[in-house]
Formats: structure tokens, C-alpha cells, sequence
């Protein structure tokens, strides 16, 4: 048995929504036990990436004026993004943007792990199904860090993942959204 086939997400938490005028913008909180500097390192290594976010890199985001191609995994077709490094300031924040999504990273030193911020704009339909998503991913990023790694679970694979649906309906409760299919 493998530690993917013991996963179980844990309740929907550490997530809030904020709305300016017509932008939307989630924000999912996450207390790593892993130092800024490896948690930095997995937001900005492709290798890192490639094993938890939804997305690959081609290089690396951890430089300012950096345009990396993103490109998203599990889309029904390639779709590949250019972001280009806005702000990195090693290993408190790094900003980008992923397509239309800005994405917004702080890592704060707590204890001897991180608080993990990601602020992140987003169309209010998929709020509760970003913050599911996003709450498995920091899931698969924990056991990376942890040395025991269950391997990405992002696009269908992590909608046809059990705890996914649990997730996205508490969420979407917690928001006052309707779910969607």
C-alpha cells in the first residue's frame, strides 16, 4: 500500500473569499511544518511543481521579470500560459500570474514551519471548486515536503477523487454559493 491509497483530505478550512467590486479573490491559508526555504523552493522548482501544483513550468519563478510557460495539467486540451515573476523576495512572497489568475504567495515563519497564503483571483462560479482543488494540492505539496510523496492529484484525476466532491460541497456551504456540478 502506498500513502495516495491512505489519503484522506481533512475538512474544508483555512479558506475565505473577498469580493472588490466585480473581482472575486480566494484565499486558502495552510500551516506547513516545513521551513520558508524548502516551501519556497517547491513554489518555484519545475521539478517541485511538477509533483503537486497544477500546472508545470518550463523554468524557474523564483526571479523577478522571469516568463516562464505554464502550461495546466489534465486540460482537455494544451492550454499553455505565459507568466511572467512580478515579485520574488525569497522565501516571504512571490507574485505571477497564471492566465488570467493572478496568483499571490506569502510564507510566513511560524514556529519552525510556514504559514502558506495564496491569494488568488477567481470567477465566482468556481470559487468552491478552486478551493477544493487548491486544498488537495497544499494536501500533495505537505507530503512531498514530508518525504512522502503521494503524487499530483489536480485536473479529472482530482475530481473523480472522492474527498474532491466532499470538499467542494463544504466549501461551497461555507461560501454560500451553490455547488456546481
Amino acid at each position: 500500500m502506498t500513502d495516495r491509497e491512505h489519503y484522506t483530505s481533512g475538512p474544508a478550512s483555512g479558506a475565505q473569499v473577498r469580493k472588490d467590486g466585480d473581482k472575486w479573490t480566494l484565499i486558502l491559508v495552510r500551516e506547513l511544518r516545513h521551513s520558508p526555504e524548502k516551501v519556497w523552493q517547491a513554489l518555484t522548482d519545475p521539478a517541485h511543481l511538477r509533483e503537486w501544483a497544477p500546472f508545470d513550468a518550463d523554468r524557474s519563478l523564483g526571479t523577478v521579470g522571469t516568463t516562464a510557460k505554464l502550461t495546466t495539467v489534465g486540460a482537455p486540451s494544451p492550454h499553455v500560459s505565459e507568466a511572467t515573476v512580478r515579485r520574488a523576495d525569497a522565501p516571504r512572497m512571490l507574485e505571477y500570474n497564471w492566465g488570467r489568475f493572478d496568483m499571490r504567495w506569502e510564507l510566513e515563519p511560524v514556529g519552525g514551519g510556514t504559514r502558506l497564503t495564496l491569494w488568488t483571483n477567481i470567477g465566482r462560479p468556481f470559487i468552491s471548486m478552486g478551493a477544493a482543488g487548491w486544498h488537495i494540492c497544499f494536501d500533495v505539496l505537505d507530503h512531498l515536503l514530508s518525504g512522502t510523496p503521494i503524487g499530483r492529484i489536480v485536473g479529472p484525476d482530482a475530481i473523480k477523487f472522492g474527498g474532491w466532491q466532499r470538499l467542494n460541497a463544504e466549501y461551497a456551504k461555507q461560501f454560500g454559493i451553490d455547488s456546481p456540478e
